[in-house]
């Protein structure tokens, strides 16, 4: 019943067309083993001959609606799963960081991948699983003959069967077989989808471009080739049973006219035994497929209906505010629930302002709440009290996407896109290669369209990497976190005596959380957290303005 539902919501009317198409096919294929039996008994050629009629439109009913059933469930079902992949992303990135963190990336991860998985085999089974209970319940109203001949002919039609279908048993496995390599590209964007959630929440066309043009394109492509591999199967079952029924056709209906042949009342039962002894198989054998399946749904809603309680409002952002004067922090606070740390570690309340053409170190020991700062300031937190205001227009809910989108970050676990997504400079790969040749990046990375040659690189080189995106971005208000920390001696010093201050006599503030003090005197600014407060606030150049 939760696979029905779960298939309802999705498209109803197609259901309904699928599933009683899929019994009339099954209701139709146990009367033609009726109508065979019904045959045998009689002797007359009359009767025979009209029979025959009703045996061939029988045929075409079954084989009609039997395709008909498997190609509607078939597309309902890959239609229904396609579209589950993208709400549960949608959905992740929508909701509220702070909640993502609270769940963990294992859970979002199992239920984007096992669950989902689990789902999709067991709505594959639907088509045929219909079909098979309505053969079940048709063939047990009538089963009373026994034959060993008709047995041994259904096997050896059965060889037939499969050697005249291995042309579609062939294109089937290879559309399967190019779904299954989707499949590894569809694991890989899901790790995106977690991984770099801030990164995509900071950057709203890089967002959209994502789930449009990566996520969605290989989703749609899985689903295609799975759409084809599966009715390619479906067909070859049709195909085999009519060449299984036309065979019976020539026994029971023509070969009469030709030879004498001793008709048994009841030979008509083991031919209806005989023919269900593959869909009662096919029934027992998915019991433990829908099991799953139920599991892994109740899993799926139950997510679904954590990250709606916890959805963001969902806005598309204006224009940039390029020319900000003033950036305020007033009485901000995040407490973290106790669950997650030993005691009810809080960060603030802190009174803050930022002006434009200010670097400023954000120094303290770990653990003192200096990442949490930087996510308050840049929006992926929303305070629990106090307020933020940019150029005094109060950011809240309906405009925080707008506010996220003034910074350009790279975070301590950053994570490294494999191309420029959401950047589309008219020289972009010029300018790419630029800062490249600045980060001494150009002999090892080049950028084609937007996409990068590779991103297996050491870590420190990776961190270069997305300092080259952070340029490309040209955000209002720069923030690293621990970037130097993986770097060598001579590139750390460029970083901090010329990227930063390049950066800052653009106009830009640069934010950055360091625990290298042999460079804290090139700061305009020094602000130390100590437990979540601010310890002091030291201004060490006239240009800046603050209040604490």
């Amino acid at each position: 019943m939760k696979l029905i539902t779960f298939l309802i919501r999705s498209s109803w009317q197609m259901l309904e067309i699928a599933i009683g198409a899929g019994f009339l096919s099954g209701g139709s294929s146990a009367g033609l083993i009726a109508l065979i039996s019904r045959a045998i008994s009689q002797g007359t050629t009359a009767s025979v001959t009209a029979l025959g009629f009703a045996f061939l439109g029988l045929v075409a009913l079954a084989l009609a609606t039997s395709i008909l059933s498997q190609v509607m469930l078939i597309r309902l079902s890959q239609d229904a799963v396609f579209h589950l992949r993208l709400r549960l992303s949608r959905q992740i990135l929508g909701s509220k960081l702070a909640h993502l963190e609270r769940m963990g990336s294992p859970r979002l991860l199992a239920t984007l991948t096992d669950d989902v998985q689990s789902v999709s085999e067991a709505v594959r089974l639907m088509p045929f699983l219909c079909i098979d209970l309505a053969m079940v319940f048709g063939g047990l109203a009538y089963i009373i003959w026994l034959s060993w001949s008709v047995f041994l002919m259904v096997c050896l039609l059965t060889v037939v069967a499969l050697g005249s279908c291995q042309f579609l048993l062939n294109q089937g496995r290879k559309q399967l077989a190019l779904a299954r390599d989707q499949q590894d590209h569809l694991l890989k964007h899901f790790r995106t989808v977690t991984d770099g959630t801030k990164e995509l929440k900071l950057h709203y066309r890089r967002r959209q471009a994502f789930l449009r043009e990566d996520l969605q394109d290989t989703a749609a492509t899985f689903r295609r080739h799975s759409t084809q591999g599966l009715t390619f199967f479906a067909i070859t079952s049709t195909w085999g049973k009519l060449i299984f029924f036309f065979a019976v056709g020539f026994v029971m209906f023509a070969l009469p006219k030709f030879m004498t042949l001793d008709l048994q009342t009841l030979s008509g039962y083991i031919l209806m035994f005989t023919y269900l002894m593959v869909p009662m198989e096919r029934i027992v054998s998915s019991l433990p497929v829908l099991s799953r399946a139920g599991v892994a749904l109740d899993k799926v809603e139950s997510l679904g209906l954590s990250l709606e309680d916890s959805a963001e409002t969902e806005t598309i952002p204006g224009s940039l505010r390029h020319h900000w004067q003033c950036l305020r922090f007033q009485g901000i606070t995040h407490a973290y629930p106790a669950e997650r740390e030993d005691s009810n570690f809080a960060v603030g309340p802190i009174d803050l302002t930022l002006e434009p053409g200010q670097l400023i170190f954000l120094v303290g020991g770990n653990g003192s709440g200096k990442s949490t700062l930087a996510k308050l300031i840049t929006g992926l937190y929303s305070p629990d009290q106090g307020s933020v205001s940019l150029d005094d227009e109060p950011i809240t809910d309906e405009n925080r996407e707008w506010y996220r989108q003034h910074f350009s970050v790279v975070f301590a676990d950053f994570y490294l896109f494999d191309r420029l997504l959401g950047l589309d400079h008219e020289n972009l790969d010029a300018e790419a290669h630029k800062y490249l040749q600045q980060l001494r990046l150009d002999h090892k990375v080049t950028v084609n369209h937007g996409h990068l040659s590779t991103t297996f690189l050491s870590q420190g080189q990776r961190k270069r990497l997305s300092l080259l995106t952070a340029y490309l971005e040209d955000r209002p208000i720069f923030l690293f976190d621990e970037w130097a920390s993986d770097q060598d001696p001579i590139f750390k010093d460029l970083f901090y005596t010329q990227f930063l201050p390049q950066l800052r006599d653009q106009g830009k503030t640069v934010l950055v959380i360091s625990h290298d003090d042999h460079y804290f005197e090139l700061a305009d600014r020094i602000i130390k957290l100590d437990y979540g407060h601010i310890e002091y606030d030291q201004v060490k150049q006239p240009r800046s303005v603050s209040v604490v």
